[in-house]
């Protein structure tokens, strides 16, 4: 249990130093605003040596080049690659497809930055668990602070509906590939 605090404290921690680099509310509509640096912070570092992080393994599957898009788009590169552990339920590009068609273009839009990341972070959980550990939950705790069903359904493993296909270890967590886009609930 104290682990579990641990993590969820160091989650908040990353939730919080976020935040506090975004500029003021008044200044984020400004033509002028702040420009991103897309070449600084953890995601841009090169290391050919070390394991690769969950970033590093989703860039370099062909499967989830839509999600890779959504995330850049989101500017939530630096969220995938921290120390963790997390646990991210990663849809295949197939599982973009069956959305509505305009869908996924229009979340891309800089003007819908917040409803992408809000999608995104309902797929990212603090943990590291198997698939088989995953049985034994009932709900999961999502980034964006909303909570997500799991169902077992005799070998298989849904969460948020999404059936969990297959599952990569990587330095900082697990990616846990889903065949479906988990949208969260409206408040």
């Amino acid at each position: 249990m104290k682990r579990l605090n641990t993590i969820a404290l160091a989650f908040i921690g990353l939730l919080l130093a976020s935040a506090c680099s975004a500029p003021p509310p008044d200044q984020q509509d400004q033509a002028s605003g702040p420009s991103l640096d897309k070449t600084s912070g953890q995601a841009f570092v090169e290391d050919d040596v070390s394991s690769p992080n969950i970033l590093q393994i989703a860039i370099k599957s062909e499967d989830h080049s839509t999600l890779v898009a959504a995330v850049q788009a989101a500017d939530l590169e630096n969220a995938l690659v921290n120390a963790g552990p997390l646990m991210v339920f990663a849809p295949v590009n197939a599982a973009f497809d069956k959305l509505p068609a305009g869908t996924v273009e229009n979340l891309l839009k800089p003007e819908n930055k917040g409803d992408l990341a809000n999608i995104l972070k309902y797929h990212v959980t603090p943990g590291n668990y198997d698939k088989e550990f995953l049985k034994k939950f009932k709900k999961l705790g999502q980034a964006n602070d909303q909570s997500v069903g799991v169902e077992v359904e005799g070998d298989d493993v849904f969460v948020g509906g999404a059936k969990i296909v297959a599952s990569v270890k990587a330095s900082n967590g697990i990616i846990h590939v889903v065949d479906a886009v988990m949208i969260p609930p409206s408040e």
